[in-house]
Order: C-alpha cells, then sequence, then structure tokens
C-alpha cells in the first residue's frame, strides 16, 4: 500500500469511525466496507477490521456505561456463547471467494438495517434466556468469521422483539461488540501470527473519529442523515464484493 492510498484510507476510517460512533456502533461493516473499495486482501481486511472495532467499541461502550443505560441482564445471555464461537470464527480462515460472498451478504444486510425505519422505542418483555442464548451465538460465530463485531446484528434483533428501548439496545450492543472483537482478533492473531502493520496507523485514525463521533455526533447529526449516507457505501462495496 503507498503514503498515498494509507493516507485516503486513513481518512475514510475516521469519517466512518465518526458517523457510526455517533449512532453508537464501532463501525466494523463501514471499515470492511471501504477497505473492500481500495481492494485489500481478506487477510487484511479481518484483523484489520476487528482491531479497530475493539479500539472505538472501548470509547463507545464506556459513553453508554457512563450514562447508565447498560443492562446486564440483557447483556450476558447474547455474550455467554457469543464470545467462544468469535474466537472460533475468527480462528477459521475461509476460502476467499466465500469470504466476499459472505462479507457481501453481511455489508447488503447492515445497509438494510439502516434504511428500515425503527420499531417504536419501548421495551415489551424480557428476551427469552434460550433465544437469546441462540441468537448470541450465531451472530458470534458470524461476527468472527467476517470481522464485524455482531452489533450491526443484535442491534435490529433486539428492537425487532422489543426487548430493550433504542439505548439500551445501544449499551448492550457496544459492549457485546467489544467482547466479540476482541475474541475474533484473538482467534484471527493465534491463526495466522501475523498483525497488519496498516492497521497500526488506521487505529489512530478511528480512534479520533470515534471520540469525536461518540461526543458530538449522537446530539448534533440527524441519526437519518446518518443511515442514508452509511446505507450507500454498505450498498456499493456489498454489490462489488458479491458480483465482481
Amino acid at each position: 500500500m503507498t503514503p498515498e492510498q494509507l493516507t485516503i484510507l486513513s481518512v475514510a476510517v475516521l469519517v466512518v469511525a465518526f458517523l457510526y460512533s455517533s449512532v453508537g456502533h464501532a463501525g466494523a461493516s463501514g471499515y470492511i466496507a471501504v477497505m473492500s473499495l481500495v481492494g485489500l486482501a481478506p487477510t487484511v481486511i479481518k484483523p484489520t477490521a476487528l482491531a479497530l472495532n475493539v479500539f472505538v467499541a472501548c470509547i463507545t461502550t464506556w459513553q453508554f456505561w457512563r450514562a447508565g443505560y447498560f443492562s446486564w441482564a440483557l447483556f450476558w445471555p447474547f455474550a455467554l456463547l457469543s464470545v467462544p464461537l468469535a474466537f472460533v470464527g475468527g480462528y477459521t480462515a475461509l476460502p476467499t471467494g466465500t469470504f466476499k460472498v459472505l462479507v457481501g451478504i453481511v455489508l447488503l444486510f447492515s445497509a438494510a438495517r439502516l434504511l428500515i425505519r425503527p420499531q417504536p422505542d419501548i421495551k415489551k418483555s424480557d428476551a427469552p434466556r434460550s433465544a437469546a442464548l441462540a441468537i448470541g451465538a450465531g451472530i458470534g460465530l458470524l461476527s468472527g468469521l467476517t470481522g464485524t463485531g455482531g452489533g450491526i446484528f443484535l442491534t435490529p434483533i433486539v428492537l425487532f422483539k422489543q426487548w430493550a428501548t433504542a439505548r439500551a439496545a445501544a449499551a448492550v450492543s457496544a459492549l457485546f461488540i467489544l467482547v466479540n472483537s476482541s475474541a475474533g482478533l484473538l482467534g484471527n492473531l493465534s491463526a495466522t501470527r501475523d498483525f497488519p502493520t496498516p492497521a497500526l496507523f488506521l487505529i489512530a485514525a478511528a480512534g479520533i473519529g470515534g471520540a469525536s463521533g461518540s461526543y458530538l455526533g449522537s446530539s448534533r447529526i440527524p441519526p437519518m442523515v446518518i443511515k442514508r449516507l452509511l446505507a450507500v457505501v454498505l450498498l456499493i462495496a456489498g454489490a462489488k464484493l458479491i458480483f465482481t
């Protein structure tokens, strides 16, 4: 990667981190999108996206925890099986073609999630323990395989089933993203014994974007505008991976 490409990618990662953190996510699907658009290899994309996710999720988790929205009772059933399976997914190396299609589907799903109008912001019931364990296990494995934290899947499920309000769901998803991304990254590093050097520069960019986005973006930028812009990026990148 040339210095010019790294600079452009760093700016893109900073913008993605700012936008995602302003709505309570860490940004893995966005990082995957911009790295895919510049043609990075899956072996670079996966650990880099996970590392960026860990860094930004730390910031987002702290913000929501400090604000008092986190619920341990909602969090732990989803996380119990997701963490070990995220490690397994991170350890597993998929064939390039399979990786591209799977990540493309993840990105298109993420775009649809950003475009769909949210459910009413109410909690109707607690998440059934068995359902939470099964959902967490599936999301954990998928997050490790694709280099995402799983929050882009967990949040819409929790909101659709009305197991929590939007802020409580975001708080739980933030820590869910952190633990899954950490497990996935450890699994990947255990398998490859290698960490992409460009990721170190991108982590700094993500940190700046994540800190500023979580502090300023959520109260100043209309969430619907952010969702529409991100959805366009994800649709383009997802289609590029699946159809090219």
